[in-house]
């Protein structure tokens, strides 16, 4: 059994502590938990005697058994060719199937450093209709966060895309109860804005789900879940396939869940878009 299924099956008795030290070690498996340990501390925003609970729940003998676990694996090759791709390779021929062939990479691996547990977890929040879902995201991967709030608004009331004007921010924070749902997405290059917001929000005791990538925003800090995929291409632009593979993945399963009211909203939805559609004679 590897470290990464391990952590699978203690994901859902995981600490919201423990669940951001996890988030960490699977966005770059499993370099991230060769670290020493107070660097993967610092990295996921955890105390080094939370990293020592953390492999004792997992049923490891303290972190040094963990380390020796992961080097096993290595030395095995359990370890998934893309974990080590040379992520600076330059793509050779086809540039378009090369780069494809990446993107589709990236959205493999995302299926690996995401649990069972905690996607079950996530999908649960969004689809309660006692919570509210506001969604963010910086000044490119805010696309994600409205792709997000499309979708989930034909599945369920209370969906608010946030603004991206910081003067609008509080009208948003004073609609906000305890326990909604508040997701961000925040990519490298992460904007000290979202940071400072996440901080506001960690007031209100709602519930952050943060979309970022393998080097982790520091929203980590006030987030409740941490999703981190691949963004690297090896070329100049990062690509958000997996990111939004992620989000899709989210609002099909949201659908799946409140199937009887997505019907209906649909059926609506497409009801009132023919009243402004011209007929043709």
């Amino acid at each position: 059994m590897t470290v990464r299924s391990t952590i699978s099956a203690a994901s859902d008795s995981l600490t919201q502590s423990e669940r951001k030290l996890a988030a960490t070690i699977l966005s770059n498996y499993p370099f991230k938990g060769l670290l020493n340990i107070q660097e993967l501390a610092e990295e996921a925003g955890v105390s080094a005697a939370s990293i020592s609970r953390f492999t004792a729940k997992l049923g490891l003998d303290g972190y040094a058994d963990m380390q020796r676990k992961l080097l096993e694996e290595l030395r095995r090759g359990d370890i998934s060719p893309v974990d080590l791709h040379e992520r600076s390779t330059r793509i050779e021929g086809s540039f378009l199937a090369g780069f494809l062939s990446r993107a589709a990479a990236q959205i493999e691996t995302a299926g690996d450093a995401i649990t069972d547990g905690q996607f079950d977890r996530i999908t649960a929040l969004l689809s309660d209709q006692r919570r509210q879902v506001f969604a963010l995201g910086g000044r490119i991967s805010d696309t994600i966060a409205r792709h997000l709030t499309f979708h989930l608004a034909q599945s369920r009331e209370g969906v608010e895309h946030m603004s991206r004007d910081i003067e609008s921010w509080p009208g948003h924070l004073l609609r906000m109860r305890p326990g909604d749902v508040v997701f961000l997405v925040d990519f490298r290059r992460y904007e000290h804005t979202l940071e400072r917001l996440a901080q506001a929000l960690a007031t209100k005791k709602v519930k952050i789900v943060l979309l970022t990538d393998s080097w982790i925003s520091p929203i980590k800090n006030n987030a409740a879940e941490v999703l981190a995929v691949p963004i690297e291409t090896g070329t100049v632009w990062d690509s958000y396939a997996a990111a939004l593979a992620i989000v899709e993945a989210l609002v099909a399963r949201v659908a799946e869940l409140t199937w009887d009211e997505t019907r209906d909203r649909i059926e609506l939805w497409d009801a009132t878009r023919a009243l402004t559609t011209e007929t043709k004679t």
